[in-house]
């Protein structure tokens, strides 16, 4: 064709997809025998999912539950009224509301992390009283505090009796399963890049074992880039600051957001306006096609304001009518007493007084007195209401009469257009923060000067085994052209000539759940089976315990220097000489030499 075809234009629309609740699963025979299989938990900042570590049957194989990590209840709401997860059809609503267990991503809120358990359990159909019988395989935070295992462990074992529990670092998961799918040989070494809602890691593995000494954690992940995308477009949009919500942000940021191999010589291209349009996304607000109140005639306008008018005259009116209807009920139930007083029916009418709340007779007329006087009011107005609706319509068309055969227009305009979003360079500007987060106001380094410090701590044999095997999950490192750019970077990072890879996750959001359903089937719970904790085992040494695995953090245990109790001071010991004079032996408390394990005294002599 001699001629080049005109750009198109891109218009979406957002889903606003809206969850149905979980259903409630019944316990398949295949979780009982031969011994009860564990549940594996894949406890996301974002989402949790959950599900059987059951070989067969092929429904048990993908988690069944996948669920928002938050929960919803008002202030001095009972327990039962909270909304979890799947229960919150749309979140926007109650978006004051929402609690989470995380504090970003280490869990604090074990209140909330109890109600999600709950919600875990009772949804796979266990309805044991007060136990859960099978194991638990659960994720956690890289490096987690020993107070956050200690709180969750007293959760599973003294809350709910569970007999094994097995903790693991979710982005180590989806590396063993990822690494068990290729088939290398075993011990693993790589170095793993992992990005999720509220931070990213940097989680060197040495011989299949985590080095939690070179572990290091980014404070920029896919709640800021969702917060900065919000921020964008509402600078960018005032007009329509109510239709550009966080849920609608994570929607662009899931669905139309990449990540630019060169960022500077990306925004050059958005320069360009046959780019612009070209690439440009936008996004549809709904809209109503009716022509708006200033293209309209006066006479119109006129109409519109006295059927209004009428309307709220009617709800005047009938609210009197009902307020005049109660008070009249409540003055002849009142004077229905009073007779049974003039009658000398005194017991009745004692009675009724006492149901009435009141004491005396006298404050019986006084309420009459009152009521009656309500009601002679009330009659007024409605009288005077209905006398004054038509002096009200005489008077809106006396005043608008001058302005009837006057038309008011406005500039006509596409309201389609109006309501639409163009959604341009923030496509890229969000997902940048990862490499840049200076661009949101944080001071600390991208995920890339993170990965270069971190190897830098390596020698270059431990550098060139690292960097042959880098390996991207969680659900931030979906934005295409992600792994492009961890490429680029590299090949600027590393020397000339040396050699590196770079894999992507076959499912970064769900592969740490598949990757800890797959160590749960090889590793069996036992007494002494690697990774599993006992209920002994957490009564003898403590809830901060950790039964170390290939995808575990390392067990630090916390040791607490025990006080020495002080020894106490000798008396002075006083010696006479033969010359009369006296001499004061003063002994000094002794002291432990930290090099050896002798006591020294320090001796002082005075003489008088």
């Amino acid at each position: 064709m001699a001629t080049k075809d005109a750009p198109v234009c891109q218009i979406f629309s957002f889903h606003d997809s809206k969850t149905s609740p979980d259903p409630f699963f019944g316990l398949a025979p295949e979780c009982l025998n031969p011994t009860p299989v564990p549940i594996v938990i894949d406890n996301g900042s974002f989402q949790t999912r959950a599900g059987w570590a059951a070989p067969s049957p092929a429904e048990l194989s993908s988690p069944q539950l996948q669920f928002r990590s938050v929960a919803a209840r008002s202030r001095g709401a009972a327990r039962s009224e909270t909304q979890i997860g799947n229960d919150i059809p749309n979140l926007e609503p109650l978006r004051w509301l929402l609690k989470s267990q995380f504090d970003r991503n280490v869990v604090v809120n074990f209140e909330i992390q109890e109600l999600i358990f709950d919600y875990i359990f009772t949804h796979l159909g266990i309805n044991s009283e007060g136990s859960v019988k099978h194991p638990i395989v659960l994720t956690e935070a890289p490096c987690n505090p020993l107070h956050c295992r200690q709180m969750m462990s007293e959760l599973l074992f003294e809350c709910y009796s569970v007999p094994y529990v097995s903790y693991g670092v979710d982005g180590l998961y989806s590396f063993y399963h990822n690494n068990n799918q290729r088939k290398p040989q075993p011990p693993h070494t790589g170095i793993v890049l992992s990005s999720g809602y509220h931070c990213s890691h940097i989680l060197p593995v040495i011989n299949g074992r985590l080095d939690a000494v070179n572990c290091k954690r980014v404070n920029v992940a896919g709640s800021q880039a969702a917060s900065y995308l919000q921020r964008l477009l509402q600078l960018k949009y005032p007009g329509h600051l109510s239709s550009i919500t966080l849920s609608r942000m994570e929607e662009l940021l899931h669905e139309h957001s990449y990540t630019a191999a060169d960022y500077h010589e990306e925004m050059e291209k958005w320069r360009s306006p046959e780019f612009y349009e070209r690439e440009v996304h936008r996004m549809q607000l709904s809209f109503s096609g009716k022509l708006p109140s200033g293209c309209v005639t006066a006479e119109e306008r006129q109409e519109r304001r006295a059927q209004q008018l009428r309307r709220l005259q009617e709800i005047n009116a009938r609210r009197r009518e009902e307020k005049l209807q109660q008070d009249q009920e409540r003055l002849d139930r009142l004077l229905a007493v009073q007779e049974l007083w003039e009658d000398g029916l005194l017991d009745q009418f004692h009675r009724s007084l006492v149901e009435l709340n009141m004491d005396s007779a006298e404050e019986l007329q006084s309420y009459i007195k009152k009521l009656q006087l309500a009601v002679e009011q009330g009659r007024q107005k409605l009288l005077h209401s209905d006398g004054a609706e038509g002096k009200t319509d005489s008077y809106h068309s006396m005043i608008y009469r001058p302005f009837s055969n006057e038309l008011f227009l406005q500039p006509s305009f596409n309201m389609a257009e109006y309501h639409q979003l163009f959604v341009g360079t923030e496509r890229l500007r969000c997902p940048e923060i990862l490499f840049q987060p200076s661009l949101i106001g944080e001071e600390q380094m991208g995920l890339m000067e993170t990965l270069q410090y971190v190897l830098a701590r390596y020698t270059p044999e431990q550098q060139e085994a690292l960097v042959s095997n880098v390996f991207l999950t969680g659900g931030n490192m979906q934005y295409p052209g992600m792994k492009e750019r961890i490429e680029r970077e590299l090949l600027a990072m590393r020397p000339f000539q040396s050699h590196f890879k770079v894999t992507m996750a076959s499912r970064p959001a769900l592969d740490a759940w598949y990757g800890a359903r797959e160590w749960a089937l090889e590793h069996h719970p036992g007494e002494e089976s690697e990774g599993w904790i006992s209920r002994k085992d957490y009564e003898e040494k403590g809830g901060e315990y950790l039964s170390e695995h290939c995808a575990s953090n390392l067990f630090i245990p916390m040791k607490i220097a025990k006080p020495v109790p002080a020894r106490p001071a000798e008396p002075p010991v006083t010696a006479q000489t033969s010359t009369g004079a006296s001499a004061a032996i003063t002994t000094v408390t002794s002291s432990l030499d930290p090099s050896s394990s002798g006591l020294s005294a320090d001796v002082t002599m005075v003489t008088s």
